[in-house]
């Protein structure tokens, strides 16, 4: 690290200019080439998947995407003249756009059922030429437009379906600017320079718009969600500002101390830098804890994300040093500087607050963890009513289109009507087709269903499929027990004694078994997770108490900040008043991501606090001093790197994207409770009760493993024949030796 800093701070105008290109040239590629973002949430081998696979091989014709036109009369029906010639030119009119193929109204031979049965309600199919993910968004806003000109008195006329859904995301990056804003102000007030602010937010700028276009080249290469590149944003502005400005201070305090703005720059790299690049290393592997589950989707979130973390440790370790020897003393407020000037260097004590704190907790470590634990077990209590499934547009803002043509349908023709099941099946002769042609009746005296269409075949007849209309919602639980009821029950008895095989498909259906094969590889990745932290943590505090009270915490973290989302999203408690929609369950790959990450982010507290009572007990062998100084001297740093982390993390519920709200409010949640209070009570009260037994590793463990250095690399002076459980000292400034090069 230490030759690398060095580097970087001799030729700081080349560093600098590296990066820049490296921007300038990810960005002119990405724009170059475009983005090939695909949700594609099958899982090969499912029943679902075969179902999906059964329509693709047998329908060569199906066109693209389709949308739904919905209208509504509050006073005449919709079979009134003046409405139905209003509807007839508007339908006539979006028949006619750039992208639409086909227009089906229910004045059509195919159109029949598009009328409610109080006649106040219809709806009309749009058929694109292709898939939503490769329609302008301009074209899509010419479509809505086109239809909602036609609402008048009396007469409201809504756009459904995920090309209406084009026209409603966020198109600023409003979320992400407030975000930055919103740092830069906390770091301000922390440093009181405004150089020293803009550092940690140009290198994260830097970093996180490099890794952006290259999740946007990424998608050309594998299968990558749309909402990577805002996760990746999301968690690299985070993570970002908060390598930075560890970094940063280890500076500032070197310049206070005197030393050479040169000098301060590499050893806050080769200090408080190696911890840097450890925590991110931490994060990364918990990101690509994901591949062992083997699903494309998640593949291609986990790369994305865990290049931009890379990309961000990369940064802080290498530009924001360049960047610092630019601006010299600046990085010290004018207040500083005169002070130093006029005073020379004087030594810093931890004053204030976070002194009287880290000695409340040390004298009162039992009720103080407690009431920690009492918190946390409150705050996960909600996880225990997880409900994996489809959040669709019924779960939208109240006053989007797509929201209001989804409660029209829902209103007018049942909930079900919003996400219909399909059921495919291959066929091998007479018996099959008569066993087929039997179905749709079976299917109409089965429990939850509202209707089922005709059959319909193939051109060569050898597949065929039919539509089910569930009398529930697509994220109903009743819906996912028709699914279940139709798959066990009703299909086999339908398949005896043909060679008809049945398989149901759709939105739920392929929702739940996605569901399903995660929840089957949860407990494995969950593990794989676990244990690579801890042996990463093992390696570097040599310790075997550390490690398993950081998986426990992480744990903790996860658990609870998972109960904030199931009140908000599942339960909505609030959600309508955020503009977060109405409440629905939550997505079934959320749980994945969120424990990757959640993981990750737990696991940089646990480095930077630690990492300081580590290298007191390396120099005293006092576990009670240890505790203390760590605690006193890391948490004001803490504390605002988890300000501005929860400050990113919200801006982001403005994206208007439900499922990066969820990840927004969930990360803040995490690293609220992570930060004010696993970090600042339940782990220091564990350490002083704990007392030498947190360092204690077996000898012949101690022999056999490799060594890496997350601060410095000094020997323990005697951390055997310490007295661990003294009586606190009155010196909370411990050994000033972390300020010196480490190897």
């Amino acid at each position: 690290m230490a030759a690398i800093a060095r580097w970087c701070i001799t030729h700081r105008l080349l560093a600098v200019l590296i990066w820049l290109l490296t921007l300038g040239g990810a960005a002119t590629a990405a724009g170059m080439a475009g983005s090939a973002y695909s949700n594609d949430y099958e899982v090969p081998g499912t029943e679902s998947g075969r179902a999906t696979q059964l329509l693709e091989d047998g329908f060569t014709n199906l066109g693209g995407d389709t949308d739904t036109v919905v209208w509504h009369t509050t006073g005449s029906t919709v079979r009134a003249t003046d409405v139905v010639q209003t509807m007839t030119r508007t339908l006539h009119a979006v028949e006619e756009l750039p992208g639409v193929g086909d227009v089906t109204g229910p004045d059509g031979a195919s159109g029949v059922g598009q009328i409610s049965a109080d006649g106040h309600t219809a709806y009309a199919v749009i058929t694109f030429d292709h898939q939503a993910d490769d329609i302008p968004v301009q074209q899509a806003r010419t479509v809505v437009e086109t239809a909602k000109a036609a609402a008048g008195d009396g007469l409201q006329v809504e756009v459904g379906g995920s090309v209406a859904a084009l026209t409603e995301a966020s198109s600023a990056h409003l979320s992400e600017v407030i975000g930055v804003v919103v740092a830069a102000v906390v770091l301000f007030l922390a440093f009181g320079s405004l150089a020293a602010s803009l550092l940690p937010v140009a290198t994260a700028l830097v970093s996180v718009g490099t890794a952006y276009a290259g999740i946007v080249l990424l998608g050309h290469l594998m299968t990558v969600a749309d909402f990577a590149p805002m996760l990746g944003m999301l968690i690299g502005l985070g993570v970002g500002i908060d390598y930075a400005l560890f970094i940063v201070s280890r500076h500032r305090r070197g310049l206070r101390r005197g030393l050479p703005v040169a000098e301060a720059a590499r050893n806050a790299v080769t200090t408080t830098g190696r911890a840097v690049v450890f925590a991110g290393a931490t994060v990364c592997i918990a990101l690509l804890g994901m591949l062992i589950l083997r699903l494309g989707f998640l593949n291609g979130v986990a790369i994305a994300a865990s290049l931009t973390v890379v990309l961000t440790v990369a940064a802080s370790v290498t530009l924001l040093p360049a960047l610092l020897s630019f601006v010299g003393m600046r990085a010290l407020s004018r207040r500083e500087r005169r002070q130093l000037a006029e005073q020379g260097p004087q030594p810093e004590l931890p004053t204030g607050f976070a002194a009287r704190w880290s000695a409340f907790v040390e004298r009162h470590p039992k009720l103080l963890g407690v009431a920690a634990a009492a918190v946390m077990l409150v705050l996960a209590l909600p996880t225990f009513s997880l409900h994996l499934g489809t959040s669709d547009q019924g779960n939208n803002a109240s006053s989007s289109t797509t929201r209001q043509a989804y409660d029209l349908l829902a209103d007018g023709f049942g909930p079900g009507v919003n996400g219909p099941l399909t059921i495919a099946a291959q066929l091998d002769g007479a018996d099959d087709r008569l066993a087929m042609d039997a179905l749709p009746a079976t299917l109409r005296t089965t429990d939850g269903v509202a209707s089922v269409s005709p059959v319909t075949f193939n051109s060569s007849g050898d597949t065929a499929f039919v539509t089910v209309v569930p009398t529930s919602s697509p994220q109903s639980q009743r819906t996912s027990a028709l699914v279940d009821r139709l798959r066990t029950d009703v299909l086999p008895h339908a398949e005896e004694n043909t060679s008809l095989r049945v398989h149901v498909g759709g939105v739920t259906a392929g929702y739940d078994d996605f569901a399903q094969v995660i929840i089957g590889k949860l407990p494995l990745f969950i593990g794989v997770v676990i244990g690579l932290g801890c042996l990463l943590l093992l390696l570097a505090f040599r310790s075997i108490g550390i490690p398993l009270k950081a998986a426990a915490m992480n744990v903790a973290a996860v658990a609870s900040s998972f109960g904030v989302v199931i009140a908000i999203f599942q339960w909505g408690w609030g959600s309508e008043l955020l503009g977060l929609g109405s409440a629905g369950p939550i997505e079934p790959f959320l749980p994945v991501i969120m424990v990757s990450v959640l993981f990750g982010l737990s696991m940089d507290y646990q480095v930077f606090l630690v990492g300081r009572m580590y290298e007191v007990w390396l120099e005293t062998g006092d576990n009670r001093r240890a505790v203390r100084v760590g605690l006193a001297e890391t948490s004001r740093v803490i504390n605002s790197a988890a300000v501005i982390m929860i400050s990113v993390f919200l801006a982001f519920v403005l994206s208007g994207d439900r499922v990066i709200a969820m990840f927004g409010i969930a990360l803040a949640a995490a690293v609220a409770l992570d930060a004010l209070v696993l970090r600042t009570l339940l782990v220091p009260a564990l350490m002083h009760m704990l007392g030498g037994a947190n360092w204690w590793l077996p000898s012949w463990l101690e022999r056999r493993l490799p060594r890496i250095s997350i601060g410095r690399t000094a020997r323990p002076l005697r951390p055997h024949a310490a007295s661990w459980d003294g009586p606190p000292g009155t010196d909370l400034s411990g050994p000033t030796s972390t300020d010196t090069e480490g190897a």
